[in-house]
């Protein structure tokens, strides 16, 4: 949260995605004093409002493991890959993922 914090420090505009039920996720404009709710897996939220869905134009993406070939893990659900599906179709944006050294593999086994 730190890297959103200082972005939005510098007048950045911030999302947080929010899970449907269709197992299907969306953005919503955030900003730190705003309320967070707990969904179903005890993840933060935003109070999603229709007027707030964005199309991030960089999707800091989450990763359990990645390799030299830009290949990565998630955490099982696809949810970020349903997005950057979803997105491609709207605009072009930068997708960054977001892990440790440590988690990097030779090869991400499929």
């Amino acid at each position: 949260m730190q890297i959103l914090s200082n972005l939005e420090k510098k007048k950045y505009e911030i999302s947080l995605p929010v899970i449907k039920k269709n197992n299907q996720m969306d953005f919503y404009l955030y900003s730190f004093s705003d309320p967070l709710n707990l969904n179903k897996y005890g993840i933060p939220e935003p109070q999603p409002q229709k007027k707030n869905i964005v199309f991030p134009d960089i999707l800091f993406v989450p990763m359990v493991a990645f390799d030299c070939n830009l290949l990565r893990l998630g955490y099982g659900g696809g949810y970020y890959d349903r997005y950057i599906e979803k997105i491609n179709k709207k605009k072009i944006f930068l997708s960054v993922g977001l892990a440790f050294d440590s988690q990097k593999m030779k090869k991400i086994p499929f």
